[in-house]
């Protein structure tokens, strides 16, 4: 995907109000002056409006896509290099694999919203693999929101890759779970560890959207409440969000239950 934005474009973008910038705690940055190294912001591109079609549901959303000042600040650097060499053909130099996170906005959020924090699945989001609960959940969170009097928000973390280790890993360690380990034993063997994911940028963008207000997090995962309160999002309930259960991921929330997600039997033994 291409990061770069031209920089008559980025001005045109702050002056109708759908660039801003944010730091770690949700504040506003002036998006238009330059950083400290390695200072903790986001850039904010939004409200888009999304109609939006997934799993059945099909509803109106705003969407902002989100990505660390750091990250478009090499664009950039790079951008201007080439420009200076006169080579418009070797833009494609920057195509980037960096994360561009996503918000999205469903209804007209009240207090005590209800938010999905969504770590990005290819195979499960996108691929519909019964190997993994991903899409399902992605779905059901969805419809739960929309459906929901406070409405919310669908944090989409597109830097999540199999817990944080990366679409080729992950690919690696499905043929090491298909060789008879779980999947934290997988990640193990690859010399990662069980979960990598950062969630500071989720909180930064909580902390922008829902403030610091109460609001109910669908996750079966204890440990991404304790992740988030440690960047002082301390109001959280958390909501079970059980979905996509089948034969051939049974296995694999066995090994979430006994790392600790809030599964119980009934949860591992239900079918979609």
């Amino acid at each position: 995907m291409f990061t770069y934005l031209d920089p008559k474009v980025r001005a045109w973008l702050i002056a109708k109000g759908r660039l801003s910038r944010i730091d770690g705690r949700g504040q506003a940055l002036d998006p238009t002056g330059s950083l400290p190294d390695n200072t903790h912001a986001l850039n904010i591109l939004g409200p888009i409006p999304l109609p939006l079609t997934h799993g059945g549901l099909s509803i109106d959303v705003d969407w902002y896509a989100s990505v660390r000042s750091t990250e478009l600040g090499r664009v950039e650097e790079l951008a201007a290099e080439l420009r200076e060499q006169g080579g418009q053909r070797l833009f494609s130099m920057l195509a980037s694999s960096m994360a561009v996170n996503s918000v999205l906005v469903l209804g007209e959020p009240k207090d005590n919203p209800l938010v999905r924090v969504h770590s990005s699945c290819l195979t499960g989001d996108v691929f519909g693999s019964c190997r993994c609960e991903c899409g399902p959940q992605l779905a059901t969170a969805l419809a739960r929101i929309a459906a929901d009097p406070a409405g919310g928000y669908v944090i989409y973390m597109a830097g999540h890759e199999g817990r944080g280790i990366g679409l080729w890993a992950k690919a690696a360690t499905y043929l090491l779970q298909d060789a008879g380990e779980n999947t934290y034993q997988a990640n193990a063997s690859l010399g990662l560890p069980d979960d990598s994911r950062d969630f500071s940028d989720a909180a930064a963008l909580l902390h922008h959207f829902v403030g610091n207000k109460p609001f109910r997090l669908l996750t079966n995962n204890p440990k991404k409440v304790v992740d988030l309160a440690a960047f002082g999002l301390d109001k959280i309930t958390r909501v079970k969000l059980v979905a996509g259960v089948g034969d051939q991921n049974r296995r694999y929330l066995e090994a979430k239950r006994a790392w600790g997600h809030e599964l119980d039997g009934s949860d591992i033994a239900a079918e979609d």
